[in-house]
């Protein structure tokens, strides 16, 4: 694809609504994008898988990426037709106060605001605390529990973001919700489609899992049924180039990251040399860090069966977990390139020789 056919797609990803357990949306761009690549099948929580032969139906090279969102769930609705909410997923209270939102009730997505008391009728204690989801509610414009229903609204119903997708005055830069991670479906949708025009020497298996926000819980079932040999984790990882962060491990424009450690993954070795190597070849910038917190499908792919070699390559972005994230176009691209060069040198030899340890 062309930048703009990246940007298109996106675009499109971004704005599609995925909370966990309802990826319905961003499950059918995908379906219809790898339409024609591969064999399609499906978990029975609802991850979508993508089987394309090479000149070999071993290894099997998964692609892994999420649908899910972070998100929120209806938990009530209140006489004064406020809704109460969880979260789904990761969400800290001071990037909510005041953000728009969408109910996803029915077919419809209703326009909400996530309100609390505002700051005139706070006390100076109240006002220096970060203030907890419990302590949140979503505004519909409503004036009582009547209308909410009216408009079709039941506890248990979804709730996503509102946010735009946008080209940001810096070349290269877009800001939109959701790219972790659509950043990564997309990359995997792009890399199977590119994959039709490059011989590789394995099955790439693409994988949209469902759910990893809430413990990678679609990775674990897709994994049953894409039996990896070894896997790469595609994903958006959070940017650290912002005021006060001496150490910077993902700074925008500087190329894809690859994760060496987060609490729930350690990735291969050998095949961390590998990436590097390749993308040394390439000419492809690589950054790499060391997470003390997170997580990501490696945490449960690289337990599947007896075990399997697992890499986490991120686009880096600003703000994830938040309305809008920024990430640049050239830290995908050069992302996309660098999967697609791993994929057509990963053998059977090769990919062996990642868990030789006689």
């Amino acid at each position: 694809m062309s930048d703009q056919e990246s940007k298109n797609l996106l675009r499109r990803l971004s704005l599609a609504a995925g909370p966990p357990g309802g990826e319905d949306e961003v499950r059918g761009i995908v379906r219809e994008t790898l339409d024609g690549l591969g064999t399609i099948r499906y978990d029975r929580l609802g991850s979508i898988l993508c089987e394309k032969r090479g000149s070999a139906d071993d290894p099997r090279v998964v692609l892994d990426s999420h649908l899910d969102e972070v998100a929120f769930m209806a938990q009530s609705i209140s006489d004064d037709g406020t809704l109460a909410f969880v979260p789904l997923g990761g969400w800290w209270g001071h990037v909510l106060l005041g953000q728009r939102v969408e109910i996803l009730a029915g077919s419809a997505r209703l326009p909400g605001v996530i309100g609390s008391k505002p700051p005139h009728f706070l006390s100076a204690g109240e006002r220096e605390k970060v203030l907890k989801p419990e302590s949140m509610f979503i505004d519909l414009g409503a004036s009582n529990r009547g209308q909410v229903e009216a408009l079709g609204v039941r506890v248990g119903d979804m709730i996503v973001p509102a946010a735009e997708f946008r080209e940001m005055g810096i070349e290269g830069v877009l800001g939109g919700k959701a790219f972790d991670n659509r950043a990564g479906v997309a990359l995997m949708c792009e890399a199977l489609a590119a994959l039709t025009e490059r011989d590789h020497p394995n099955m790439a298996v693409g994988v949209g899992a469902v759910q990893e926000e809430l413990g990678a819980r679609g990775a674990q079932t897709a994994s049953e049924l894409a039996r990896p040999d070894v896997a790469l984790v595609l994903e958006c990882t959070p940017a650290d180039d912002l005021p006060g962060q001496k150490e910077r491990q993902a700074v925008l424009g500087r190329g894809p990251q690859i994760r060496h450690f987060d609490p729930t993954a350690v990735s291969n070795r050998r095949l961390v040399r590998f990436v590097e190597e390749v993308a040394g070849e390439a000419g492809i910038e690589l950054q790499m860090a060391v997470r003390r917190s997170g997580g990501t499908d490696a945490g449960q792919i690289h337990r599947t069966r007896d075990g399997v070699p697992t890499v986490v390559i991120g686009v880096p972005a600003r703000y994830i977990h938040s309305h809008v994230s920024l990430l640049h176009l050239e830290d995908y691209r050069a992302a996309l390139e660098l999967v697609l060069e791993l994929v057509v040198r990963l053998d059977r030899s090769r990919v062996e020789g990642f868990t030789s340890f006689g």
